[in-house]
């Protein structure tokens, strides 16, 4: 988090400054973590694993458990998409209508993604050439808050840099009030008088994977890394046993004689006492290899908390069972949801201070959330268990048990509509 005293106010040195700090920041941690996503891990490194001589095998393999624990964790916590509704009905209409136009399913999805990646992520909010709100995730590569000193950390500026397609830097700070233009040259330097953005703050919001800002990957990547070097050298060990080296003890063998034995595959020798042929063989690691595999993956997704949902395990196991398997990962889940739903508030207040929207912006007060874990769904069981408590609970809790019930609410109107054409006989003929 980058921190500066409240009141300051932005000049080209300190927006220079901040960007050299943030730029750091990229450089040495979020590109790692980047580059293990994209499966570019140190084994492919040639400085930190310099080239072996020409008679080595020299094998780079990579097993990418980062896009693995990344993809797996956002299914599981965004997969089924969140539901968001207001009290106010014109509220609830207006969040729709820009939930739908920004395809905010998959901003929440990318959010979900980057965080896991980089332990942070950054939404913006602006018009379009509508006039219309739009919401944009923003890669914490290109972009960042930058918050007062103060103990409750407000967001004093959003900043967003890029190469533009002439490869040269552009882009734009936001305070509370306006937006700025930037173009480096030199130094940076405004290059348009600033815009009135119209929202009541800085008109984007981060959100986090935790308050420490850890990604998934900041504790897995050096096991990773441990992996692909023993699964490499692994590699390397079959090369050297496909290209074992032919000894012959006791006998002489001319040069035309070895092309025979290599086409045909056959020897022979007549008048020597004792011959002995083979190959030679290096002593065989295999077994404390395999321990050292299985260890290494254990540890990944033990020290990731994302399951390993391949494992054999999984596909036999009840729904109750499955669920104690997926705990860590779902206590993870819910830590995560606490910090998006606190930036998805802030994400609405922004929006409903527009005048554009013309929604008091105290009714971002009165937002639920609901978000539905990704479990593997056994669709007879869950029929069964809401089948038992019907005179139990109500209606509307023995669909929420049904995972494809998507609105419980809309369902249970459905039923309603169906029942109504029941009575008036329009139901299904036998």
């Amino acid at each position: 988090m980058i921190r500066i005293p409240y009141g300051t106010q932005m000049t080209p040195k300190l927006l220079a400054d901040l960007i050299a700090k943030h730029k750091a920041l990229v450089s040495t941690t979020y590109k790692e973590f980047y580059d293990a996503y994209c499966n570019d891990y140190d084994i492919f490194d040639m400085v930190k694993y310099p080239k072996k001589p020409a008679w080595k095998p020299d094998n780079r393999i990579s097993a990418n458990f980062a896009r693995y624990i990344v993809d797996t964790s956002a299914g599981f916590f965004v997969g089924i998409p969140v539901t968001v509704h207001a009290e106010d009905p014109a509220a609830d209409e207006y969040i729709q209508e820009v939930n739908d136009r920004s395809y905010i399913d998959d901003v929440n999805l990318e959010l979900a993604k980057m965080t896991s990646i980089y332990g942070t992520a950054n939404e913006m909010y602006y018009l379009d050439e509508k006039a219309q709100i739009r919401i944009a995730a923003i890669s914490p590569l290109e972009s960042f808050m930058v918050y007062d000193d103060s103990i409750v950390s407000r967001p004093m500026f959003f900043i967003r840099y890029y190469k533009n397609s002439k490869n040269v830097e552009e882009g734009s700070f936001s305070d509370s009030e306006i937006v700025q233009y930037f173009k480096y040259d030199a130094g940076y330097r405004y290059t348009d008088a600033p815009i009135t953005h119209g929202f009541d703050g800085v008109p984007a919001v981060e959100y986090v994977e935790n308050t420490e800002r850890m990604g998934l990957l900041q504790n897995v990547l050096p096991l990773i890394n441990a992996y692909n070097k023993a699964l490499s050298e692994k590699a390397n060990d079959v090369d050297y046993f496909s290209d074992a080296y032919l000894k012959v003890i006791g006998a002489k063998v001319e040069r035309d004689d070895l092309k025979f034995i290599r086409d045909n595959r056959l020897i022979s020798f007549e008048g020597a006492e004792h011959p002995d042929v083979g190959f030679l063989e290096r002593p065989s690691a295999d077994g404390t290899q395999e321990n050292l595999f299985n260890r290494l993956e254990q540890l990944i997704y033990k020290t990731s908390m994302v399951a390993d949902v391949s494992d054999l395990n999984f596909g036999t196991a009840s729904g109750i069972a499955i669920k104690y398997k997926l705990w860590a990962m779902s206590s993870e889940a819910k830590t995560k949801q606490n910090k998006f739903i606190a930036s998805m508030n802030e994400r609405y207040r922004l929006i409903f201070s527009h005048p554009v929207s013309m929604i008091p912006e105290e009714d971002a007060q009165h937002i639920t959330y609901v978000f539905t874990q990704n479990y593997p769904a056994n669709l007879s069981e869950e029929a069964e268990i809401a089948k038992d408590l019907q005179g139990i609970v109500s209606e509307e809790t023995q669909l929420s048990i049904i995972s494809v019930v998507d609105d419980v609410q809309k369902e249970i109107e459905r039923k309603a509509g169906d029942a109504e054409l029941d009575m008036l006989g329009f139901g299904t003929q036998e």
